[in-house]
């Protein structure tokens, strides 16, 4: 036996229990809810055989397409501004200063609590009368009473706000290590040259930014296209169905309803329409490097 089998032979057995797991959990899960869309299949027992059916029903259910409505608005909305945000406080973060320590740990802590700890601190922060944000308010001489999770568009910046609180950290760090990466030479020698600070950030930074910004633009898209948690334990979907996603409507349909065939020819179609978003991105980012 050669070094090249040996190599070979040795990288499959550490190769093995990846690729063993990975075939148990996703790729036999994945395979079993395309065949589960095919037919009418209750929480307990496969019923009928439908063939196309529950793609068709999918086609004209309202509830299907308000729920892909909100999830859209959400990715519409939050996306850029996510990026926005943490591309900001990556520059504040790139300063040095012996405070920039505790500010980078100050928001990106958010990024590794739990979302039941985030949704929790999002309710108690945002409920009517007794909650933290109302207090403030009233302190300021306020004294309306602002409904934050019973209104739909309040509900919407609430559920927008903490999700950039909760997250932003991870995408400013993906930021300041992009920073951290462009030489100090670069910046002196544009400030030999005169140059300014708003042409050195556009001439220089922003250039150098444009590979992680397509990486976390892409992430953040997928990110958001597959929101549920904080929805569900903040607003539930409310109030009424206006800020329900789809993730929260297939997860209804399969396990409220009991109909997981038709469930999973919901997560089908999201996950289609998340292949059609993702070739779009790597579209545009071909042509605009082109």
């Amino acid at each position: 036996m050669n070094k090249k089998h040996k190599v070979v032979i040795v990288s499959t057995l550490f190769l093995l229990p990846f690729s063993i797991l990975y075939l148990v959990f996703t790729i036999y899960p994945m395979l079993q809810g395309l065949y589960m869309s095919f037919y009418k299949w209750s929480i307990i027992r496969k019923i009928d055989f439908v063939g196309l059916q529950n793609y068709q029903k999918m086609l004209g259910d309202s509830d299907f397409w308000g729920a892909l409505q909100n999830t859209t608005f959400f990715v519409v909305v939050s996306t850029p501004t996510m990026v926005i945000i943490a591309l900001l406080l990556a520059l504040i973060s790139n300063r040095k200063s012996k405070f920039m320590k505790l500010f980078r740990v100050t928001f990106f802590i958010p990024s590794v609590l739990t979302v039941s700890v985030i949704s929790y601190l999002a309710i108690f922060v945002l409920q009517p009368y007794t909650g933290l944000l109302n207090s403030f308010l009233h302190l300021c001489g306020i004294k309306g009473e602002p409904f934050w999770l019973a209104n739909q568009h309040l509900a919407w910046v609430s559920i927008i706000l903490t999700t950039i609180w909760w997250t932003v950290g991870f995408n400013m760090i993906l930021y300041l290590s992009a920073l951290q990466d462009v030489s100090e030479e670069i910046y002196e020698a544009a400030s030999l040259d005169g140059a300014t600070k708003s042409q050195i950030f556009f001439s220089i930074t922003l250039p150098h930014l444009k590979p992680i910004t397509k990486i976390i633009v892409m992430l953040q898209v997928l990110s958001s296209f597959k929101v549920f948690s904080q929805i569900l334990l903040i607003t539930n979907g409310g109030p009424g169905s206006s800020t329900r996603p789809i993730i929260q409507y297939i997860y209804e349909t399969g396990f409220t309803k009991s109909s997981l065939g038709y469930a999973s020819a919901l997560s089908y179609g999201l996950f289609l329409i998340l292949v059609v978003v993702t070739l779009i991105q790597f579209r545009v980012t071909r042509e605009k490097e082109v």
